[in-house]
Order: C-alpha cells, then sequence, then structure tokens
C-alpha cells in the first residue's frame, strides 16, 4: 500500500523586510519614496516616539515640545511633500502615495503626529486643487519650508468646515458662516466680510490662516464658497478654546471664532461678476468633494498601520508572559513561548495581522489609483474643453455617452482587440479609472477605520491589562483610542456608505467587477493557496445579490434598492469593502512572488514570507466570503414575509390523507415531508410552514458553494499560526516604549 509524502512548505523567518513592503506596495522603483520613507521614520520612532513617552499626550494643549514635532516634519522634508517642485517641493508628479506612506509612517507610532502633518496638507488641498494660479503660488510657498539661505518661518494651515454644536458635523452642505460684502467701489475688487464659528478644528492653534467654508448672506453673492482667511487680516482671528479630547492630542484642535475683512481674491478659485452679482467660480462643496476623495485614503492607511505596528509587540508580549514565575524556568516551553502555546493566542493574533494586510492593501491601492487618475483628469478636462462642452450638465451628460462605450468594451471577452480603445483613448481610461477611484476612496475609509478600529480592539486585548497602560510597548492603548476617532474623519461610516451605495451601481464599475471574477478564478488556478477561489465565488454572490436588489421589492412591495432604503445599500456596500480589501490583499502578494526573486535582499526567505502571506490572504478571502454571505443572505431572504398557518401558507404543505395515499406508491415519503396537516387542521408547533426559496435557487447553489471554497482555509490559519510562534523579532522595539 503506497502513501503519499506531505512536502513542508517554507516558513517565514522574520517580520517583512522593507524591500520586500517596497515591492508588495509598488514603489520598488521609486528611490524618492523610499528615501521619505526613511526619513519620515527617523523622526515618527525618534522625535515623536519620546514626545508621546514623555508625556506629550497628556494635555491638550499646543506646547513647545509638539511645535518642536512640526520642525522635525519641516527639515525632515514631511512639510514639503504635498509641494511641487517650483513651490519648494521634491516630488514631481502627483503625491497620493507619498503621503499615504508619510501617514502610514507616522501613524505607526502616534495618529495625533500623522493628522497634524496631514491637516497642514488639507488645509492646503482646496488651493492645489480648485485655487488660482496666484493662489498656488502664494500659499504653496509661504507653506513650504524655508531653503537654505532663507530666514523665514514656513506658515501652517487648517481647515474649517464644520460648524459649532448643536450642529456640528449634521450635514456639510448647510453652512452657518457667512459671508457679505462690506465695500465695492467702481474699479476695484469686493471686500468680503466673513463670520465663521468652527469645532474641532485641526491646526488651529498655530495656524497662521484658514480655508473656510461659508455661504452667502448677501443678495450680491450666489451660492457657497471656501475663502482664505489670514491671521493678519483686519478684524477677529480668535483660536478659541482646546478641544478636550482623549485621542490624537499631538495635534492642536480647537473651536475657532473668526470675523475678518479680505479682498474677493481671497475667494478659492476665483469669481466672476455676472449681473452686477458676484459669482464664485467652485461651490464649497466642489471643492470638497475634490479634496476629500483624496484625503480620506491617508486616514484609512493610519489604522492599517496601527494594526501592523501591533503585531511585534504582541508576539514579545505572548512569549514573555510568564517569565519570571517560579513554574517558567529557561528552555521549558513555558518559559520560551509563553501564551504561544496555545492555539488560541495565536489564531487572533493572526486575524489581527490579516486584517493589517488587507487594509494596507487597499488602501495603498487607492493611493495609486489616484496617482494614475490625477494626470488624466487634468488630460480629459482639457479635451472636453476643445471639443466646447462646458456647463455641469453638459460635461456630466458628454462622460454619460463615454462611460456607456467603456462598459460595453469592459464586458467584451478577453482578447477581443476592440478592447485596446480602453487604453489608447483617454477619455476611456479616465471614466474607467474614475469609476474604480470613486470605489476604492471611500471603501477604504469605511472599512479600514471601521473594522480595523474594532480589530484595534482585539490586538489591545492580545496584551491582557498591559494593553491599557501609558507604558504599553507600541502605545497600542492609545492607538485603540485614536482609531475611533480616525472612523469620524472627513465623514463618518454613514457618509462612505452613502457614497458607495451610489457609485457601486455605476456600469463602468460593474463590468470592471465582472472581469475581477474571472481574474480570481484564473488566480485560483494557479495559487490556490491564497483564497483566490473562495474570493471569486462571494463575488459573484454580491454580484448576483445587487441585480437581484435592483430589480425586488419588499412583501408590502416597496422598491428595496433605493437612496432611502439604507438598510438595504448600506450593507452590501459594506460586503463590497470585503471584497475589495481581500482582493487587493491577493494581489499584493502576487506582486511580491513576481518580482522579488529579482532583489537580492528579498530574494532569501521570499518563498517562505511569500507562503505565510498567501496563508493570511486565505484567512482573510474566509472571513470575506462569510460576512458577504451572510449580508447578502439577510438581504435576499430578509425583505421577504415569513408563510403563516393560514389558507395561504397551506398551499405548499401536504395533506396527511394525501401523504397516506402517495406512501404506497413511493415508499418513505411521509419521513420526508416537513410540513403536514392533519385532517383536523392541526399542524407542526412553530411559526408556520417554511419559508421557500423561489427565485433564490440560484444564490443557494451559490451559497453552498461558497461554503466549500471554505475548504483548506483553516489549515491555512494553522500554517500561519505556526510560522508566527517560531517567526524571530528583534531584541526590542525600534523606538521607546
Amino acid at each position: 500500500m503506497s502513501t503519499a509524502t506531505r512536502h513542508k512548505l517554507e516558513m517565514l523567518r522574520t517580520l517583512p523586510s522593507d524591500a520586500a513592503r517596497q515591492i508588495q506596495w509598488s514603489f520598488a522603483d521609486r528611490y524618492d519614496l523610499q528615501m521619505l520613507v526613511q526619513s519620515v521614520r527617523a523622526v515618527a520612532r525618534g522625535p515623536v516616539a519620546r514626545l508621546v513617552a514623555q508625556g506629550g499626550r497628556n494635555t491638550h494643549e499646543w506646547t513647545p515640545g509638539k511645535a518642536e514635532m512640526l520642525e522635525a516634519f519641516d527639515h525632515s522634508g514631511i512639510t514639503a511633500v504635498f509641494m511641487d517642485l517650483e513651490q519648494g517641493g521634491f516630488i514631481a508628479g502627483p503625491r497620493n502615495l507619498a503621503l499615504a506612506l508619510v501617514a502610514f509612517e507616522l501613524a505607526w507610532v502616534d495618529g495625533g503626529a500623522a493628522t497634524a502633518s496631514l491637516a497642514g496638507c488639507l488645509a492646503l488641498a482646496p488651493i492645489h486643487e480648485r485655487g488660482t494660479p496666484e493662489q498656488q503660488d502664494r500659499y504653496m510657498k509661504l507653506a513650504a519650508p524655508p531653503q537654505p539661505g532663507e530666514d523665514r518661518k514656513p506658515w501652517r494651515g487648517a481647515f474649517c468646515l464644520t460648524e459649532p454644536i448643536p450642529y456640528v458635523g449634521v450635514d456639510t452642505g448647510m453652512l452657518d458662516g457667512k459671508i457679505r460684502i462690506v465695500e465695492w467701489k467702481p474699479g476695484e475688487e469686493p471686500i468680503l466680510q466673513v463670520e465663521k464659528r468652527g469645532r474641532f478644528i485641526t491646526n488651529i492653534g498655530f495656524a497662521n490662516f484658514v480655508t473656510a467654508a461659508v455661504d452667502s448672506g448677501d443678495d450680491r453673492i450666489k451660492g457657497s464658497c471656501m475663502v482664505i482667511l489670514e491671521e493678519g487680516d483686519p478684524g477677529i482671528f480668535d483660536r478659541g478654546t482646546a478641544t478636550k479630547k482623549m485621542v490624537h492630542q499631538l495635534s492642536s484642535t480647537g473651536d475657532p471664532i473668526f470675523n475678518l475683512r479680505v479682498p474677493a481674491s481671497r475667494i478659492v478659485g476665483g469669481y466672476d461678476i455676472k449681473n452686477g452679482v458676484l459669482v464664485p467660480r467652485y461651490s464649497h462643496s466642489e471643492v470638497i468633494e475634490a479634496v476629500f476623495r483624496r484625503t480620506r485614503v491617508t486616514v484609512g492607511v493610519m489604522t492599517a498601520a496601527k494594526l501592523l505596528s501591533a503585531v511585534e509587540p504582541v508576539i514579545r508580549y505572548q512569549r514573555g508572559r510568564f517569565r519570571g514565575a517560579a513554574t517558567a524556568t529557561p528552555g521549558s516551553v513555558r518559559y520560551e513561548m509563553g501564551l504561544q502555546a496555545r492555539e488560541d493566542a495565536l489564531h487572533r493574533l493572526v486575524d489581527v495581522w490579516a486584517t493589517g494586510e488587507a487594509s494596507a492593501s487597499l488602501a495603498f491601492a487607492a493611493a495609486r489609483a489616484f496617482d494614475e487618475l490625477d494626470p488624466l483628469e487634468r488630460e480629459a478636462d482639457r479635451i472636453i474643453a476643445e471639443r466646447g462642452v462646458s456647463g455641469t450638465r453638459a460635461k456630466a451628460k458628454f462622460l454619460r455617452q463615454v462611460s456607456d462605450e467603456a462598459a460595453s468594451l469592459l464586458r467584451l471577452m478577453p482578447g477581443d482587440q476592440r478592447k485596446e480603445k480602453l487604453q489608447s483613448d483617454t477619455l476611456m481610461r479616465f471614466v474607467t479609472l474614475d469609476s474604480l477611484a470613486d470605489i476604492l476612496c471611500p471603501a477604504a475609509k469605511l472599512w479600514n477605520t471601521g473594522w480595523g478600529a474594532q480589530m484595534m480592539r482585539e490586538a489591545v486585548s492580545l496584551m491582557g491589562g498591559y494593553g491599557i497602560t501609558e507604558d504599553c510597548p507600541g502605545f497600542l492603548g492609545n492607538k485603540w483610542m485614536d482609531a475611533q476617532l480616525e472612523a469620524t474623519y472627513e465623514g463618518p461610516e454613514a457618509v462612505q456608505r452613502r457614497q458607495l451605495s451610489v457609485t457601486m451601481t455605476n456600469p463602468v464599475f460593474l463590468a470592471q467587477f465582472r472581469n475581477w471574477i474571472r481574474e480570481m478564478r484564473g488566480i485560483a488556478s494557479e495559487r490556490p493557496g491564497t483564497g483566490a477561489c473562495t474570493l471569486a465565488t462571494a463575488m459573484t454572490m454580491w454580484l448576483w445579490t445587487l441585480e437581484r436588489l435592483q430589480h425586488s421589492t419588499d412583501s408590502d412591495g416597496g422598491k428595496l434598492y433605493q437612496s432611502a432604503r439604507q438598510g438595504v445599500t448600506f450593507p452590501l456596500a459594506d460586503a463590497l469593502c470585503w471584497l475589495l480589501a481581500a482582493r487587493c490583499q491577493v494581489l499584493d502578494v502576487l506582486e511580491l512572488d513576481r518580482r522579488g526573486a529579482q532583489d537580492s535582499s528579498v530574494a532569501e526567505g521570499l518563498s517562505g514570507l511569500v507562503n505565510f502571506l498567501s496563508d493570511l490572504c486565505h484567512v482573510q478571502t474566509a472571513r470575506a466570503g462569510g460576512e458577504a454571505a451572510r449580508i447578502c443572505a439577510e438581504l435576499v431572504f430578509g425583505y421577504n414575509r415569513h408563510p403563516a398557518w393560514d389558507e395561504e401558507g397551506y398551499r405548499g404543505c401536504y395533506q396527511q390523507d394525501e401523504l397516506d395515499a402517495l406512501e404506497g406508491f413511493v415508499p418513505g415519503i411521509a419521513a420526508c415531508a416537513t410540513d403536514v396537516i392533519a385532517g383536523d387542521g392541526s399542524h407542526p408547533s412553530k411559526a408556520g410552514p417554511c419559508a421557500k426559496c423561489n427565485g433564490a435557487e440560484q444564490f443557494l447553489t451559490l451559497h453552498s458553494k461558497l461554503a466549500t471554497c471554505l475548504t483548506g482555509s483553516r489549515l491555512a490559519k494553522d500554517r500561519a499560526a505556526e510560522a508566527v510562534s517560531k517567526l524571530m523579532i528583534p531584541e526590542v522595539l525600534d523606538y521607546p516604549a
């Protein structure tokens, strides 16, 4: 009798190296970004970590120690990342991935430090995205760190959108701030009076300028806009009181009051005069739409960094948990492995690690998408203008026609030469990538900060009581609390779900989504250990559910998929996020596998690293498939009314006398019948006859198939857990406790 020999896979030896991460997250060919990461890391694990360790988070006020952190940002190049080359920057082209990497490295140590950096970029973002050339030149240069030989301090900015309690964050489309014309001499530009009160405004404790959202309070001004306020403007520039936050204490937050006179040239993007009325070229909502669809990604990156930064401290704690006890002698399992001698501790850490990998992959994929989209967007605007298309409605109609053609081409089978137009035509590429960015941005913000905060709690719990102390290695307690605030930054979960509920029905995106299913099937045939088969089935189920809900009603005849039915659209958006994150994770691991052997520093141990990361993919795709299946099943069946024991319900039931008659022809049929009505009308003691699956048979087939696709996922988790238990880690963290 022959027996098969099971091949022992190579295991992970050490934590992933920088070189491996550069390949995995697609910046191995960007030396400028690699140097930026090293520079930011030196600040994060040096001055920032020392500031936290010395109690810098114990006060809400802006202190000299926190101000020194900003100077470290200037000297390291962090502040200049947002600027163009001619404005004092050092990175050419789009910088979304660069900003994401800065946020990742800073948040690895402290979320408040990352926020202090990003808030300055957020203040400049309206000017960068929609400002006039004069505005861009002035404020970017003022905010850039001084060049050698310059004797000046860089300006700091704050972004002021939200209004005071009780209206804070209720509706960003409704503004309390007002703008009026107080002086308008013939032949001169108007002078504006700006009144604005802010709430939870980051960087306000030291800001030299503010970009504020205001609405018209004057018949001579049309609509809303964003306006730039400077601390030296005539009037009141009151920074207000410091917000008593429980989190992100290294950033300055307060409730400012402004009542200032400014020239109309401070309106972001400029203005036109039509029939004696001042008309801003961009409303405040148009400005923040351009801003938030990019800056939300960096917030998602911050939570991913927290999760991955927790791995090493948890491993160290688990292994040393019993050292010092009389029963834990050197060389014993209890001494050497500690809590990692038990499967539960390892499995839970694997879940944390897998979530961190998926969230980082999703966020960096979104950042790279915007880097590719930004130049395309400008080129598309130029082409549209050349074709004489003007006005919001005309532009939307024109792009809708392009999108319809793009969706048709995307539906063609691979190899069809007509699909080449998708890459050769600028407008086609733009609408395709734009539909993807419209999904990845809110998905990264929603899933990373929402589910990430849940998993940060899990990471803290793995540290026992140590996790909620000030001296917890890795500052995990701080990171857990910080994650709660990040989930509300730039729109809480409901805002992201609302956007996804609209954009995920875009035919261009759905055509790409169908191609992704085929892509995952192909990957599964070559790399089944990644769980790509599970993911492909779950994606198919999600797509079937979406199409079903779009054409279905509830038991009362109400349409299911519509904006008002957020109990339908929001959960389906959540399910999509799980699938997107898992897909990005799989693709990043394949990228590492393809290119890792070309780097000598990565090639050694590459097989073990790829095997481990593939097992994490399998773990995550199983979880993503399970979450998607649960949500989809609730939506497909949950809006049907359960049958009752009435005349309508009886129609699908067996009558006892019928069964008795059939028993003679089909022996044993009575044992298979569940809902049987006796001659006197009695029935089984339950709510009603079993619900039927009329019209949903395909869903049940997919659901059953998904269950079997989970085959091997727990074995992958066992392998990953074993690898974690044998992983070599440094003796101490590379930043202070």
